[in-house]
């Protein structure tokens, strides 16, 4: 039985680093073994904000690959604004009354000229390139995946035209994730991101979400099907030799301005001075980008001598330094809106064999994983004192070599298990 070829619109692709490429590149490795024929569409020239070029080397060999030219505005704008473009596309955003003229600016052309992205450009070209190539190639199916929520006005335009089957992927919601009201709408802008936002959502055949959270506030709005599939954990060759020597909290990825958890620097403030075995030990470790108002809040409760960052590296860079930390930080925003976020890193954290510490809203998908699957603990931003108490556990457990994890559950959340889910989706259409 031949293969059903499915075609995959995406901007996020290796050489792109960061979570968001991670997703369909382990979703094209595994649907050849469910009879899916994976064709990748990305963009030739990209402004990726981040590069890892180790994931090249997890591409498929046999797949095809289509790629045409994007015209992004980013190039121009960071030659003005000295950096702040490349800041501002990977999501770090200043607070508002520390963002400069400039940056203003930006936010505000972005917001109003780019609906609903800076990627907006590239639709009309590739709907007319990928018109023919589905014709040509008779591919039945086609998926776009947002952000940048552009890509999901090419299968748009494409299910217009041509009347191909079409999955819309969200891996963040569109007009409620969090930098959305960054932007400096205007009234016409924010309905224009609306008007577009329902005429994906009732037009795609079929929509996934990484979160029940979200597929509970897209059901308000459409009455297209929804599907969640979340992230996931791959296997992988990476070893270490052990844990560190210190007690290292260690958060991987990035930390922007509002997921600042100034609860959190408090509590381990508390407890350096008032453990003098703890203040010897501890190290508060972020590995990638990191906001410098989280900085400065740091450093204003007095860890400055016991926080080391250490930058962007490479994902098995990355996997390593989960590995031989004795203690994992997953940070979430305190508001509604992030209860529907879920960390791709959550589930890499879950198989590291290492105690996750995640702070966020209570009730949220996040808080759902780590308690179902035995691999941490959660709290909200108003447990300061069972916070507390429970970073002091895990001290004394470290003191006594016996700060272990006991994960359970973990199988669902294997790539090749949430590819198989995928690929009976699209057989179903």
């Amino acid at each position: 039985m031949a293969s059903k070829k499915v075609l995959i619109i995406t901007y996020y692709w290796p050489p792109a680093g960061g979570p968001g490429v991670q997703r369909w590149l382990k979703f094209v490795k595994y649907l050849p073994e469910f009879g899916i024929e994976p064709i990748v569409y990305c963009p030739e020239n990209p402004n990726y904000p981040i590069i890892d070029e180790s994931l090249v080397d997890e591409i498929p060999k046999n797949i095809s690959i289509l790629k045409q030219p994007i015209s992004e505005p980013y190039g121009l704008a960071n030659w003005f604004s000295k950096g702040s473009a490349k800041k501002i596309s990977s999501g770090v955003i200043p607070k508002a009354k520390k963002q400069s003229l400039i940056e203003k600016a930006m936010l505000y052309v972005r917001g109003n000229y780019f609906i609903p992205d800076a990627r907006k450009n590239w639709i009309q070209p590739s709907v007319k390139f990928l018109a023919e190539y589905i014709k040509e190639h008779q591919i039945e199916t086609i998926i776009t995946t947002g952000p940048p929520h552009s890509l999901h006005l090419i299968g748009l335009q494409l299910k217009a035209r041509i009347g191909v089957k079409w999955l819309a992927d969200f891996r963040d919601p569109w007009t409620t994730i969090g930098y959305h009201k960054e932007l400096k709408l205007t009234s016409a802008s924010r309905a224009k991101h609306l008007e577009l936002e329902q005429s994906v959502f009732n037009t795609a055949d079929e929509i996934i979400v990484t979160s029940n959270y979200t597929k509970n506030e897209f059901q308000v709005k459409t009455k297209q099907p929804i599907t969640v599939i979340t992230n996931g954990y791959d296997s992988h060759s990476v070893r270490v030799e052990g844990k560190d020597d210190l007690f290292t909290l260690s958060h991987i990825g990035s930390l922007l301005s509002e997921r600042n958890p100034v609860v959190l620097w408090k509590t381990l403030s508390e407890l350096i001075k008032e453990n003098d075995e703890f203040s010897k030990v501890f190290q508060l470790q972020l590995v990638g980008v990191v906001s410098d108002d989280v900085v400065e809040s740091i450093h204003q409760n007095g860890l400055k001598q016991h926080l080391s960052i250490v930058g962007y590296v490479s994902h098995d860079e990355a996997i390593k330094f989960q590995m031989k930390s004795q203690i994992l930080l997953l940070i979430e925003i305190d508001s509604a809106e992030t209860k529907a976020i879920i960390p791709g890193k959550i589930f890499e954290y879950m198989i590291s064999e290492t105690p996750i510490l995640a702070l966020g809203p209570k009730d949220s998908d996040v808080e759902h994983i780590i308690k179902s699957t035995n691999t941490g603990s959660y709290f909200n931003y108003h447990q300061k004192a069972e916070l507390k108490s429970q970073i002091l556990g895990y001290f004394e457990a470290f003191q006594n070599h016996n700060l272990k994890v006991h994960a359970i559950g973990l199988q669902p959340y294997s790539r090749r298990a949430l590819t198989q889910k995928l690929a009976e989706l699209i057989q179903s259409l």
